[in-house]
């Protein structure tokens, strides 16, 4: 292997290039420094004796730098970095998967190799003109049929494109009961969920309701998600920034490519019963190369939680963090959330709020029978396993985003880790507006009345700065009473 292959692979590693469907950005290779082989500082050198294992008879006592210390290495110190082993795979979380659907993607940028998706590149981008589009609205909701029946006559008669809705939408009374809208229905294509698989088919997406309706599209695809538009119709809306008032405009600026993206990471889950064969597998995305398509497995967007169901005991599991026992927890349960999902029951649960951009995964017990068992926020790319503890008393129950409860029993685990596929929200200015505007309109983000200042008005230059304790001092006689 010559000297440039050797260092365009040590760029791989490093910082993985990203692979798409339709496209592949390479990584530009290293420069070759001209003195010392191995061009890095002791400084630098922290972070890598922190991780990795060092060969014998190495003194790590002479390798200790000095703060300020960034002299280059020597040759005696490059043979570290040499006969380090390097991780399997990243533990900032891994690279998302920037395909969204059979056409969109996100916009090319030689910034994306970063293993971290830099929001200020995360723009929208056609590979070819959308053509089909799938419409979800909120169910049973009568204020949104109107909006409903005009998105879809748009749409068809306008945009002359292919929309598909889910058949039972149809199957509605206030639809069924509408002459204007039966001759709409001929030209619709319908879909059953469970049944019908919608990957590749679908262009864009756009959700008529509340946070449900983004939910709801997000478990259609557990794997690549197309773009998706949420237009606010519903209860709280915090991942809808949409205002139904000028979709026309709004929906012709997105399919024209002139849109923010906001990577919504989601979790891959997967249940192994005691008797699985792949129970004590090296991770979670080790299991299909290894013939274990039969596990199927589920993509969530707010989280995971496991509890006690209707059990009156408290619900008693064990908590792996890569392989390793972190703590028993003893409550009503356990959290396992997205910076998405931070702001919904983790939320309630007394967990950080996180921004959808920062790559983690949030652990949040539920009522623990502790004073001191805190909310935790861990890197996305490690892997979390739940158990039942051999001292349960009883079973438990897992539920992925609120659906598709399982029982967990004795001998049985979870195992969670974050997916390579998230949900490309379209933003309606960009990442931290949008979301700031949702955390003061939705949960009112610190909202109080504004503290009042003095009104009395001093003369002297040093009498403005009243104590509140000579205030006291004022207002009271000489035995503390007020006056």
């Amino acid at each position: 292997m010559s000297s440039d292959s050797s260092d365009e692979e040590v760029a791989r590693t490093s910082s993985p290039a990203h692979q798409f469907k339709s496209c592949k950005i390479m990584v530009p290779k290293l420069q070759k420094p001209q003195s010392n082989p191995i061009n890095i500082t002791k400084s630098e050198s922290v972070e890598i004796r922190r991780r990795i294992s060092y060969p014998e008879g190495v003194d790590l006592q002479q390798m200790r730098p000095r703060v300020g210390d960034d002299r280059p290495l020597s040759d005696d110190d490059g043979k570290l970095k040499r006969a380090c082993r390097p991780r399997k795979r990243s533990i900032y979380g891994a690279s998302p998967n920037c395909n969204f659907g059979p056409k969109a993607s996100i916009m090319k940028n030689s910034s994306s190799i970063l293993t971290i998706p830099d929001p200020g590149i995360q723009r929208l981008t056609w590979s070819k003109p959308p053509v089909s589009v799938l419409v979800i609205k909120k169910v049973f909701d009568e204020t949104v049929f109107e909006p409903f029946r005009c998105l879809l006559r748009w749409l068809l008669q306008e945009k002359q494109m292919v929309v598909y809705v889910e058949e039972s939408v149809l199957k509605e009374p206030q639809i069924q009961d509408n002459d204007d809208f039966n001759h709409l229905v001929n030209l619709l294509h319908t879909f059953k969920e469970g049944e019908d698989n919608l990957n590749d088919m679908i262009d864009f997406i756009i959700c008529l309701g509340g946070d449900g309706t983004l939910l709801y599209a997000s478990s259609l695809f557990q794997q690549s998600v197309p773009p998706v538009m949420a237009f606010h119709l519903g209860s709280l809306g915090f991942l809808t920034p949409f205002q139904f008032d000028d979709f026309r405009d709004q929906v012709t600026h997105v399919l024209e490519g002139h849109a923010t993206l906001t990577l919504r990471s989601r979790l891959k889950c997967i249940m192994f019963k005691k008797d699985s064969e792949f129970i004590n597998c090296d991770h979670i995305n080790s299991i299909e190369s290894k013939g274990g398509m039969k596990h199927q497995h589920t993509t969530v967007l707010n989280e995971v939680v496991i509890g006690r169901g209707q059990s009156a005991y408290l619900c008693n599991l064990d908590l792996y963090v890569e392989k390793r026992l972190i703590t028993s927890v003893q409550g009503d349960g356990l959290i396992i959330s997205t910076p998405t999902g931070s702001t919904a029951y983790a939320c309630a649960a007394g967990a950080s709020v996180v921004h959808p951009n920062v790559p983690a995964i949030v652990i949040v017990p539920i009522c623990p029978h502790s004073l001191s068992f805190r909310p935790i926020v861990i890197p996305a790319g490690v892997e979390i396993k739940v158990t039942l503890s051999e001292s349960a008393r009883n079973t438990a129950w897992v539920s992925y985003d609120g659906r598709n409860r399982q029982e967990l029993k004795k001998g049985d685990c979870v195992r969670i880790t974050t997916s390579l596929h998230p949900v490309p929200s379209i933003s309606f200015q960009d990442q931290i507006n949008d979301w700031f505007n949702s955390l003061a309109e939705c949960l009112h983000w610190n909202v109080r009345k504004n503290q009042q200042g003095f009104n009395s008005t001093f003369s002297g230059p040093h009498e403005s700065m009243l104590s509140l304790d000579s205030m006291s001092l004022d207002s009271s006689d000489n035995n503390g009473h007020d006056v």
